[in-house]
């Protein structure tokens, strides 16, 4: 993967289905504007692009694909994703906070059924965040908040492929620079100060 040459910082909220991580990025934008800070919150898959619409299809089981070619789309999707919206701001000394990254490709599509390797090397000309949070949340809890949302759940939203899902991040945890894990089952500001904590330390060198 590329290390970010901007002058932007380039942070990632990921985790499993169910994990708070949409919450937390929201809270991350708050706290970063009340510091005096330009940001930019941005999601994956996006909803702008032809392979975004098509990835949301997919994923809401309206029509069927197989694991390789999801992830094509996800990195045809996180491609344009980058050229229109990431890049663009980190060159403006811009925050970036992204809901979800190439982490959660490799994570669901090694769980899928595609090669973990391969799902990489699709994505090694994308850029490195500068800070990568993944919140740890057992996928029996996340399951519970997925039904208390009252909405039919997704491809990838099942108890077993969830736990699959999970090794796989923790497997991620070894590959790759600037990745923390941060315990996602305690209330959301307690998840929070854990997060701004790393923020601070990570991107700011605070508290070092």
């Amino acid at each position: 993967m590329i290390k970010n040459p901007y002058s932007g910082k380039f942070v990632v909220i990921d985790g499993l289905d169910g994990s708070g991580q949409s919450t937390q990025a929201e809270f991350l934008k708050d706290f970063f504007i009340e510091e005096d800070y330009q940001v930019v919150l941005t999601k994956e898959p996006t909803q702008d692009s032809e392979a975004g619409k098509k990835l949301k299809k997919i994923l809401e089981k309206k029509i069927k694909s197989d694991p390789l070619k999801l992830q094509e789309l996800f990195t045809k999707d996180r491609e344009e994703h980058l050229k229109n919206i990431i890049i663009p701001a980190l060159k403006q000394e811009k925050i970036i906070i992204s809901d979800r990254y190439y982490f959660s490709s490799f994570a669901y599509g090694a769980a899928d059924g595609a090669d973990l390797d391969k799902l990489i090397k699709m994505n090694e000309n994308f850029l490195l965040p500068d800070l990568t949070i993944i919140l740890k949340v057992n996928p029996e809890i996340c399951i519970s908040r997925i039904e208390k949302r009252g909405k039919e759940k997704t491809l990838f939203e099942k108890k077993e492929q969830l736990a699959k899902v999970w090794e796989n991040y923790k497997i991620l945890t070894t590959k790759f620079e600037n990745v923390n894990v941060v315990d996602g089952e305690k209330s959301i500001e307690e998840v929070f100060n854990q997060i701004k904590k790393v923020v601070l330390s990570k991107i700011f060198k605070k508290g070092e």
